[in-house]
C-alpha cells in the first residue's frame, strides 16, 4: 500500500513534508488542494495540486487502495470517503491529521486496514499522540480482525466480528476450535479465549480450520496456505493475468480468500498487472532476485530461454517455495500458457494469540 497524504493549506503542505516512506507505506505521495502550495519552486519533494473535487480524489486513491492521510478536519475526509465505502474487510485505511501535527486519528479499517498501527506509527514518527477509538483497542481486549490479519487467516463470514467482539467487551468467554497440528497449546491464551476439541461437537463462537466442513459457529477463519507463483513477459495485459491465474486456480478449487502472498522474480516487481491484482486483493507481492531463485532446492521445470533472460531457469516454481518459507510443498507445477507461467505451493500455517 501506498500513502496519499492531501493537504489544504500552506501549514498543513509543509508539514505533509514531513512524512517520509517506510516499508508499512512505502512512498509517499503528496497531494494540496492550495494552488499556490503546488506551484511554488520548493526544493522538497513536489506536491501535486488536486483539480478535481475531494470526493472524487478519494474515490481514485480508494480504488487503488491505497493509505489516505487528510490533514485537516475530520469532516473534510468523511464527507470525501462516505460515497465510497463498501465493508471493513475491504476498505482502505483512512486517517486524519491536525495541521500541527499533534493528534494521528484513524477513522477507517483500524483493524483489517491497519490504520491503528499506521497511526502509532505515524505519532512515533511526528512526535504526535495516535488517537485510537476501537473498542477493543481502547479497553485492552482481544480483537478477532486483528487477529486474523496477523496469522494470515481470511474472514469467511465478516458479520461474526461484530458479535464476537461485543462478547469479549461484555467480558464472556469465547470458545475457540482449530484444527489440530496447527497451534502451539503451551501458548498463554488471552484471559477470555477456551479451546475446546476439534472437530467441535456442538456450537461454538470461532473455528480456525482449511477443511470445509459444516461446523455451526459464529465466525469462521480460513488460513492463507496457498503462494501463487508467477511469471509473465515484459507489460502483460491486466486482464489476461488475472484470467490466467483465476483460470489455475480453480482448476485447484482454490479461491482467492486462501492465497497468502503472490511471488515472482525481482523483475517483475513493477509489473502492472501483477501490482493491480495484488493491490485490488490486499496480497502481498514478494519478489526475488535470481540469485535467491537459484538456491532453493528442488526438482524443477527448466526453460533455458528463461534462464538467458532472468538468470534462473524456473521463476513460477521457485518463488512459489520460497515465499512460502520452511516446510512448502509445490501443489500445482508449472502451467504456462501465451508467454505466462504459473505455479502454486502450499506453506505450513499456524496461529499464534500472542499479541507482541
Amino acid at each position: 500500500m501506498q500513502l496519499s497524504v492531501i493537504s489544504f493549506t500552506r501549514t498543513g503542505s509543509r508539514l505533509s513534508e514531513r512524512i517520509g516512506g517506510c516499508p508499512q507505506w512505502g512512498d509517499v505521495k503528496r497531494f494540496t488542494k492550495c494552488k499556490s502550495v503546488a506551484t511554488e519552486d520548493r526544493e522538497q519533494e513536489a506536491i501535486t495540486y488536486v483539480p478535481q473535487s475531494i470526493c472524487e480524489w478519494a474515490g481514485e486513491q480508494m480504488e487503488e487502495k491505497n493509505i489516505l492521510l487528510f490533514i485537516g478536519a475530520c469532516g473534510i475526509a468523511v464527507r470525501a470517503i462516505a460515497p465510497h465505502l463498501t465493508d471493513k474487510l475491504h476498505d482502505s485505511p483512512v486517517l486524519v491529521m491536525d495541521e500541527e501535527g499533534k493528534y494521528v486519528i484513524p477513522i477507517l479499517s483500524g483493524h483489517v486496514g491497519g490504520a491503528n498501527e499506521i497511526a502509532r506509527l505515524l505519532a512515533d514518527r511526528m512526535q504526535a499522540k495516535a488517537v485510537i477509538t476501537t473498542a477493543t483497542d481502547v479497553n485492552g481486549s482481544f480483537a478477532v480482525d486483528l487477529f486474523a490479519k496477523k496469522n494470515a487467516l481470511s474472514i469467511e463470514n465478516k458479520n461474526g466480528i461484530a458479535s464476537i467482539s461485543s462478547k469479549i467487551l461484555e467480558g464472556k468467554t469465547i470458545t475457540v476450535s482449530i484444527e489440530p497440528g496447527h497451534w502451539n497449546q503451551q501458548e498463554k491464551l488471552p484471559s477470555q479465549i477456551c479451546i475446546v476439541d476439534y472437530p467441535p461437537k456442538e456450537p461454538v463462537n470461532l473455528v480456525i480450520s482449511a477443511e470445509q466442513r459444516d461446523f455451526e459457529a459464529e465466525l469462521f477463519l480460513i488460513p492463507k496456505e496457498y503462494v501463487i507463483g508467477i511469471g509473465c513477459k515484459k507489460g502483460k495485459e491486466e486482464q489476461k493475468l488475472i484470467a490466467w491465474i483465476q483460470k489455475n486456480l480453480k482448476a485447484m478449487g482454490i479461491t482467492m480468500e486462501q492465497i497468502y502472498a503472490v511471488a515472482s522474480i525481482d523483475h517483475k516487481k513493477e509489473e502492472e498487472g501483477l501490482l493491480a491484482l495484488t493491490r485490488e486483493e490486499r496480497i502481498p507481492f514478494l519478489t526475488y532476485s535470481s540469485e535467491e531463485l537459484l538456491k532453493v532446492p528442488g526438482d524443477f521445470q527448466e526453460s533455458e530461454f528463461v534462464k538467458e533472460t532472468v538468470g534462473v531457469s524456473n521463476v513460477c516454481e521457485r518463488a512459489a517455495l520460497l515465499a512460502c518459507g520452511e516446510g512448502g510443498s509445490l501443489v500445482y507445477g508449472k502451467h504456462a500458457e501465451d508467454g505466462m507461467t504459473i505455479a502454486i505451493a502450499r506453506r505450513k500455517w499456524s496461529v499464534s494469540f500472542d499479541e507482541g
